[in-house]
């Protein structure tokens, strides 16, 4: 059973439909009991950093995923769910974040041609080899909808990098934790392949 975490923040129906569709198990649950009992942990995310920590903790959420994690349950954020995953973000002020990542989540500062947020189709670099990206081809394109990226402090955790103006960290990987700036749920064939890819870590941890 893959859990998608419900904290009243994202499109939670097309990531557990896209789940489904690559042959995961699923459950949408905002209740920490069936976090502890899932195999792991996907958590989504469209809005404000401020408001995800506020609900995440209202709920009763918070310490249950950093429990998880560090217990080794595959884990993958997807959009608002990769920046929460750092150690802090400067949305509105600054505020804590999981800290499962050495780093923080800043605005894109740039040119006047250049539209904020970052949404629609662009390509991503790999930078290491990778169960998650296996069968992706370098260049592949990805949905991005963000006006804030990450910026790890460690090299090795940078999965693959995008350009917009600059070149951003769009996806992360260290141990048994995954995330991505975009969101493969919209991304057609290419995201179908990284979900399914995850699934298949997963039934292998």
């Amino acid at each position: 059973m893959i859990a998608v975490v419900d904290y009243g923040m994202g499109n939670l129906r097309s990531v557990s439909k896209a789940l489904e569709h690559v042959g995961a198990d699923v459950i949408v649950t905002s209740e920490a009991e069936k976090l502890k009992d899932a195999r792991a942990i996907v958590l989504p995310g469209v809005g404000a950093f401020k408001d995800a920590v506020r609900n995440l903790k209202r709920k009763g959420l918070w310490d249950v995923l950093v429990n998880e994690v560090k217990k080794g349950k595959p884990f993958l954020g997807i959009c608002l769910g990769l920046q929460l995953i750092f150690e802090k973000s400067y949305e509105f002020g600054e505020e804590e974040g999981l800290g499962f990542i050495k780093g923080e989540v800043v605005r894109f500062e740039l040119p006047q041609d250049y539209k904020i947020p970052h949404m629609g189709w662009n390509q991503i670099s790999k930078k290491k080899k990778s169960a998650l990206m296996d069968g992706i081809k370098e260049g592949e394109f990805f949905y991005f909808v963000h006006s804030y990226y990450v910026c790890p402090k460690e090299e090795s955790v940078k999965l693959t990098e995008t350009n917009y103006g600059i070149t951003f960290t769009s996806a992360i990987e260290k141990e048994n934790v995954f995330a991505t700036q975009f969101h493969p749920e919209k991304s057609q064939r290419a995201g179908l392949k990284l979900l399914r890819n995850f699934l298949k870590f997963v039934n292998k941890a």
